[in-house]
């Protein structure tokens, strides 16, 4: 029996009820069916994906085109379970046409079930006008690696009184704007914790402790993929690199010692008919 869905509504029941929402990110089909079968609540195609996919420096060079055509391929994987689109860099910055535009693509050509986005205060004007357009909006604060040049670079935020003030203010604008979620991204818990206190609506953290509603981390991390740095709220839960690099190291030697392919790797003429093919070639090639 294929397991439900979750709807919003699922999820702030799961806030309520104080059980914790399971969060990943996700680029492609297997990894979206490996999602499924394993039982997670959410999958977010994250502009992540231009670094753990496309080997760019950071995600700012991630296009509208490569989110969507990632985010179909993830609802095809995982048909039955929640997936959030992450709209890229200037795909909503600009104005609130735009910004309404490009989150409705998400629905209408990958199917996602909500978009995110990141930024406070700055962009309250966009969440509200994407909302009032119908759509789901997940909000993102704290670091947020658009913008890591303004904020200094992938560095955690709110260690400092004045700065967890602004994540706390950001965080309220995310949510007076309509956001149905918020992401807190690489704060100290004790600021998460204040967060959760104060909003209503579910927040999740990535990097940013245990006091909230759920966890997210970037797939390709937690499983040990992505070898370019490690972030240190990372848990690796396996090292599939290495696992990789053996198994792909294994196939050169043999190809090299011509032990592969061997005759179980081979398809086997029907009987009789190996002899009827050479004497065929030896007529031919006469």
């Amino acid at each position: 029996m294929a397991k439900k869905k979750l709807t919003i509504n699922d999820l702030y029941r799961m806030k309520k009820e104080n059980r914790k929402i399971t969060w990943l990110t996700s680029y492609d089909f297997p990894t979206a069916q490996f999602a499924e079968a394993a039982g997670l609540d959410m999958l977010l195609v994250g502009d992540s994906l231009g670094m753990c996919v496309y080997g760019y420096q950071g995600t700012v060079p991630v296009t509208m085109d490569q989110c969507i055509v990632h985010c179909d391929a993830v609802r095809r994987g995982a048909p039955n379970t929640f997936v959030i689109g992450d709209m890229p860099f200037l795909s909503y910055q600009t104005c609130n046409e735009k910004a309404v535009e490009n989150a409705g693509r998400f629905l209408k050509e990958a199917n996602v079930d909500a978009i995110k986005l990141e930024g406070g205060v700055r962009v309250a004007p966009r969440i509200k006008a994407i909302v009032e357009a119908g759509i789901l909006v997940v909000g993102h604060v704290g670091l947020t690696p658009q913008s890591s040049g303004v904020l200094g670079g992938h560095k955690a935020q709110g260690r400092t009184a004045d700065s967890a003030k602004l994540v706390v203010e950001d965080a309220l604008a995310v949510q007076e704007a309509g956001a149905q979620m918020i992401l807190v991204e690489a704060v100290p818990p004790e600021v998460t914790r204040f967060i959760h206190k104060i909003l209503k609506i579910p927040v999740l953290s990535i990097g940013a402790g245990p006091h909230c509603d759920g966890q997210l981390l970037i797939v390709s991390d937690m499983i040990g993929q992505f070898q370019a740095f490690t972030a240190k709220f990372v848990k690796k839960y396996c090292n599939v690199a290495e696992i990789i690099i053996k198994a792909m190291s294994e196939y050169c030697e043999e190809v090299r010692a011509g032990s592969f392919p061997g005759k179980e790797n081979c398809y086997n003429m029907i009987e009789g008919e190996e002899t009827k093919f050479l004497e065929t070639m030896a007529k031919s090639t006469k």
